[in-house]
């Protein structure tokens, strides 16, 4: 598959390090980056038409990713402050 972007490690680079232990050492977070990752997947599929949908069905899934985003970007930041 071609490169799918909004990549987490893409969207955070200053946190890549700490993205990759999080996934390996925090249920939590790694659920919140699975679903993450999900999502986007969908969202790349439906961008490259390989799963045309309607376009309010498309914009629902990027509202979901960007929350997914924002409650990640939280997580990171708190992370950090600990």
């Amino acid at each position: 598959m071609s490169h799918t972007p909004h990549e987490l490690a893409e969207e955070f680079p200053q946190h890549a390090d700490r993205i990759h232990d999080l996934k390996q050492s925090d249920a939590h977070f790694a659920n919140l980056a699975e679903d993450y990752h999900e999502i986007n997947r969908q969202i790349h599929r439906m961008e490259t038409e390989v799963e045309p949908v309607a376009t309010h069905i498309e914009e629902e899934a990027r509202k979901e990713r960007l929350a997914l985003k924002d409650k990640i970007a939280a997580y990171l930041e708190q992370a950090v402050s600990a």
